[in-house]
């Protein structure tokens, strides 16, 4: 598949804080890529960092930083501003933060194709409509004229996804957008995307913390650790042979039917994801890994046991 997001030695700091570090990652056509990790890895950064939506304290660096083969680093701001909700789009974590609560929804839908389409706006009217009874909101006409606190969580999250997909992006980024709504909405909102994602042909990196998602819809994953993507493999491989300790730990605490016994206690990883500094050298997990020695510290070799599949540890492939 041809490569449309590539993103190679990311680094992002804010201060004498490393939120990524030479992380490394790409999207094809077609594909769904969920980047997963605990809270705090640096997987919102690094969809900011795609986006240059960073904070204005972040520094950003790359080796290759790059959609459909034009490089985003080098890219003007408003250069960057033609790409951002044109051909490439991204539904935000939070609904209720991410809609301006002063507009009406339709104005916020219509903004979006007449800025980069020039269209009018009955045409822009009748495209939001369109879009929303196609992500499922009934009476859209009606919804179009509604403000977002007139509207559930799981509303304002299609609204969102619609909203993504005004100027047919060929990459969407999804930021945990399951989060906050409950479970039968979640299981909605995964159908609609990934029914989007084969109609419309769409990339899409989909952020997550939830390795249920990743089972049901990616085709690829990438793990990541304190800022760094310490293993990357095709899903089936993943869930099958993981081999970074950080996987296995993610993937033992996930209950599995028939293998899990009622009333069993699940795994679980001890301590938290340490604040890195620039100039970090070593392995990120060493103080909560089981098969930590003296040799975390120093430079940590990239295994490759299959083509597709790479892993950062100590630990022989």
């Amino acid at each position: 598949m041809t490569a449309l997001l590539e993103i190679e030695q990311l680094q992002v700091s804010f201060g004498s804080t490393a939120a990524v570090r030479g992380a490394s990652l790409s999207v094809a056509r077609g594909e769904t890529h969920c980047l997963v990790g605990e809270s705090g890895c640096g997987k919102s950064v690094t969809a900011l960092s795609v986006m240059n939506l960073l904070a204005p304290n972040a520094r950003r660096s790359a080796k290759r930083l790059a959609f459909e083969g034009q490089d985003l680093l080098g890219l003007s701001d408003s250069g960057m501003a033609n790409l951002r909700g044109n051909a490439m789009a991204m539904i935000f974590q939070e609904p209720m933060t991410s809609l301006n609560p002063a507009y009406t929804v339709g104005s916020q839908m219509t903004e979006v194709l007449r800025r980069h389409k020039r269209a009018s706006q009955r045409a822009a009217t009748d495209r939001a409509a369109d879009l929303l009874a196609r992500v499922g909101i009934t009476a859209p006409g009606l919804r179009l004229g509604q403000f977002p606190h007139q509207l559930s969580g799981g509303l304002r999250q299609r609204v969102m996804i619609a909203m993504a997909l005004m100027c047919e992006p060929r990459l969407l980024i999804a930021d945990e957008p399951t989060t906050a709504l409950d479970v039968t909405v979640q299981a909605q909102i995964l159908r609609l995307l990934s029914r989007l994602q084969r109609d419309l042909g769409l990339g899409m990196l989909l952020i997550t913390h939830d390795l249920g998602i990743v089972a049901r819809v990616a085709h690829r994953v990438s793990v990541m650790y304190a800022g760094e993507v310490v293993e990357s493999a095709p899903t089936a491989e993943l869930f099958a042979n993981p081999r970074h300790p950080y996987t296995q730990g993610l993937l033992r605490c996930v209950p599995v039917p028939g293998r899990i016994k009622r009333d069993e206690p699940l795994g679980s990883i001890p301590g938290t994801v340490p604040r890195i500094a620039p100039g970090f050298a070593g392995c990120a997990f060493r103080e909560r890994c089981a098969f930590a020695d003296e040799s975390c510290s120093s430079a940590i070799p990239r295994h490759r046991p299959s083509a597709a599949h790479d892993f950062l540890c100590r630990l022989p492939a």
